[in-house]
């Protein structure tokens, strides 16, 4: 079994900045595409970002020029770099990666925007 473990939400000012981390623990033999999905209140979970196994990234246009995707398979960790945030970032942030073949979640981390 895989376990994902999200951390550094918070409370940030508009403009500020936060970094996101996700780590994996478990046996693990392969590595697929990662990724983050955030869910706001009233609204359905929505994709943010993912990188492929080779480093390819997709952005979704609310976030490009922002965010930044980027991983370390030696860690089997997914990061997200948040920059310029805005109060319609803040949301519940999920990371998702395909382990095993398989696709995990963790259980998710608040992000709030707020002056």
């Amino acid at each position: 079994q895989v376990q994902l473990v999200e951390s550094g939400g918070g409370l940030v000012q508009p403009g500020g900045s936060l970094r996101l981390s996700c780590a994996a623990s478990g046996s693990i033999f392969s590595i697929g595409a990662m990724g983050w999905y955030r869910q706001a209140p009233g609204k359905e979970r929505e994709l943010v970002a993912d990188i492929t196994s080779y480093g390819s990234t997709n952005y979704a246009d609310s976030v490009k020029g922002r965010f930044t995707i980027s991983r370390d398979n030696a860690k089997n960790t997914v990061y997200l770099q948040m920059n310029s945030l805005k109060p319609e970032d803040t949301a519940v942030y999920y990371c998702t990666a395909v382990f095993n073949y398989r696709p995990y979640w963790g259980q998710g981390t608040q992000v709030t925007v707020s002056s």
